[in-house]
């Protein structure tokens, strides 16, 4: 299988960078050490944000990408924004799984928006690219697909967009669920600001993922390596 960063994205922003954690085996259930961990990383996250958190370098890179795609960021908050505004603001985020949580706690730390798929409900290989016509996505809960308009930047499968307009928000069929257990896990940066960070959090989430037992392999993409390929 594999992650493929179509040549469009680096047209549109050259700096653009990812780290890549596939974790094979993850156990289910709840994890302390996973726990433990969620809870250090929202016990530091305000010291983080002195001025606020849309004013952090990493934070504000993603609002002016958004902009550059004519989204408004105040409307249209990415995940990483989100998830630390929700944190700073309540000192608190919502326990979802082991899973989403270890993603949720790296990127609480690093300011990375962290996205988490299962792969055994992915169609083929998965892209980030330019959405088409024809392309749909199912949201959250919904019973239905609704169309997505050409142009996003989309993470998608060769079924359907799992991620609409970049890192906003999965979908229903991106979701993690109790019984999901292999996982694809994209760290989304740019190299001219953040590379170090990636590759920090790729590492960090890696090290969490193997000390649970799972199988882990690790990538890092930009314009020069677009494309991931891990074992079925």
């Amino acid at each position: 299988m594999k992650f493929i960063v179509a040549p469009e994205i680096f047209d549109l922003f050259p700096a653009a960078c990812f780290g890549v954690v596939v974790a094979k085996g993850f156990p289910q259930g709840d994890q302390p050490a996973v726990a433990d961990k969620l809870a250090a990383s929202l016990a530091a996250a305000g010291a983080n944000f002195p001025d606020g958190v849309k004013s952090h370098p990493y934070i504000a890179a993603w609002r002016d990408a958004f902009t550059k795609l004519g989204l408004n960021p105040n409307k249209f908050a990415s995940s990483v924004e989100a998830l630390h505004t929700r944190a700073f603001k309540t000192g608190h985020i919502p326990s979802i799984n082991s899973v989403v949580d270890l993603g949720n706690a790296v990127s609480l730390k690093h300011i990375l928006p962290i996205g988490a798929h299962d792969i055994g409900r992915m169609a083929g290989d998965i892209h980030l690219r330019l959405s088409r016509p024809g392309d749909i996505f199912t949201p959250f809960g919904s019973p239905a697909a609704e169309e997505v308009p050409p142009g996003e930047i989309v993470y998608a499968d060769g079924l359907e967009v799992r991620t609409r307009r970049w890192v906003w928000r999965q979908g229903d069929k991106a979701k993690i669920e109790a019984d999901s257990r292999d996982i694809f896990f994209p760290i989304d940066g740019f190299a001219d600001l953040n590379k170090n960070a990636v590759l920090a959090a790729r590492d960090e989430l890696t090290a969490a993922a193997a000390s649970l037992g799972c199988k882990t392999e690790t990538f890092f993409l930009d314009k020069n390596n677009p494309t991931a390929d891990w074992s079925d």
